[in-house]
């Protein structure tokens, strides 16, 4: 029996659904602190961020679909071992341990925080009632993956982009003032400051985990074909990366012309939400609130259904239960503060990242060497060797004597010094592999 085409709606809706499980808190607030500290160069530094914080997601979700469908597809790529340990920690950091406890967070310090007297934080007892809303929606929302595009895509995207687009019209319509002189790296190098901005919202790794979520929305409508479900994702993928391009451009306009009105601040969220104030008044600090509670519960329900769906398969509990187990987990951590989750997490994620990177541009040139793994696990060690370094800075552990040795890499005072050894280390294992006369690899 012929398998039915694609249809306009299928690819719509989970490219709605796409684009709410990427437009987390995050990337909500990344690009207005770019546009204030640009200034005159915002349109410069916004391509530069576009490339990495719209770009490599995009190639994140065709590289899953185009391997088969999961991470761990990609990831034994390189060793089947490597595949499934590399898979796990993926998602345990993306998810219960930090990704997730940070969106009920985020949500509650920008949508809820402002609406409360000052001393009524001091024991937590209202991020704790915020906590226990916030997930058990999470929990309803995720239970079932075969509503999760109606539910997502029809619903609570459609509500996100309204609240959005009131406050990008009225920012459009009374600019707040005139663009000023860029700040810091943006002075001299906008474009290369806002392209590293782009891959540190972390997104890259959120495609990855996505992917599957994507591709079992897909099949949910009857979709079985490896060929279909590939193309399903990538104009679904266009579709999303299309709209996060349109926010970002026009949260960084909002940041770009809120100076004079604001002031600078100290982030973006202090940006937006002295721009809902000032646009809006009361009412535009409740827009705002409503904007990053959905943003952040949407994403959160794609993060819980994502490692649900994996953990699932690698053990033996049901789907269910593990939404309800790493729902309440995701809440514990939560009541730690945003402050003290980002401060344990965050080297972590500074390790694991690049090699992600790595991992995706790879999987486009796989047929290019072959697929030999002995490129793979050249590039990916010399990423890690310098990534570990750039992690344990990150956590206040240095090697003053080492950092200098290294600082003759390209780009590693900026982070990113982990972009020359992973070339020459897929060169020699590209030579060794050759030599060795490894086996050629299948797509």
């Amino acid at each position: 029996m012929k398998e039915k085409a694609l249809s306009f709606n299928l690819i719509f809706t989970v490219g709605l659904m796409l684009f709410a499980l990427f437009l987390g808190a995050g990337n909500m607030i990344f690009p207005p602190f770019l546009g204030q500290q640009a200034g005159e160069n915002v349109w410069v530094g916004i391509v530069g961020f576009l490339i990495t914080g719209v770009g490599l997601p995009l190639m994140g979700i065709i590289a899953i679909a185009k391997t088969g469908g999961n991470l761990e597809t990609l990831a034994k790529r390189v060793n089947p071992v490597y595949g499934v340990i590399f898979t796990v920690i993926m998602y345990l950091a993306i998810g219960p341990f930090f990704g997730i406890p940070r969106t009920g967070t985020v949500a509650y310090e920008i949508g809820v925080t402002p609406f409360l007297p000052d001393d009524i934080n001091k024991y937590g007892v209202p991020l704790f009632i915020h906590t226990i809303v916030f997930f058990g929606l999470t929990i309803w929302l995720a239970m079932n993956p075969a509503k999760l595009v109606d539910r997502i895509g029809k619903i609570l995207t459609p509500a996100l982009l309204v609240i959005l687009t009131i406050l990008v019209i009225k920012s459009i319509l009374t600019p707040m003032g005139d663009l000023q002189s860029p700040s810091g790296a943006y002075m001299d190098g906008p474009f290369f400051k806002g392209f590293l901005e782009g891959y540190l919202t972390m997104d890259t790794i959120a495609a990855l985990v996505f992917g599957i979520v994507i591709i079992n929305a897909i099949r949910e409508k009857g979709y079985e074909s490896k060929a279909l479900i590939t193309k399903a994702c990538i104009l679904a993928g266009i579709i999303a990366a299309a709209g996060l391009a349109l926010v970002y451009v026009s949260l960084g306009y909002i940041g770009a012309t809120s100076t004079e009105a604001i002031g600078l601040k100290e982030n973006g969220g202090a940006i937006l939400s002295g721009s809902a104030n000032y646009l809006f008044g009361q009412i535009g600090a409740i827009i705002l609130g409503l904007a990053i509670t959905f943003a952040c519960l949407t994403t959160s329900i794609g993060l819980v259904s994502a490692c649900a769906q994996y953990f699932s398969k690698l053990l033996p509990v049901s789907y269910r239960l593990l939404v309800i187990v790493i729902s309440l987990f995701s809440m514990i951590i939560a009541n730690i503060g945003l402050t003290q989750l980002i401060s344990v997490s965050l080297p972590v994620l500074i390790v694991i990242y690049p090699l992600a990177i790595v991992l995706i541009l790879l999987s486009f040139m796989h047929n290019w060497f072959n697929g030999y793994s002995g490129v793979y696990i050249g590039a990916l060690i010399s990423t890690f060797l310098i990534s570990f370094i750039d992690g344990l800075k990150t956590a206040g552990i240095e090697f003053s004597g080492l950092n200098n040795t290294l600082s003759f890499l390209p780009l590693f005072t900026e982070g990113v010094g982990w972009l020359l050894p992973a070339v020459i280390g897929s060169i020699l294992g590209f030579l060794i592999s050759t030599g060795l006369r490894e086996k050629k690899k299948p797509v």
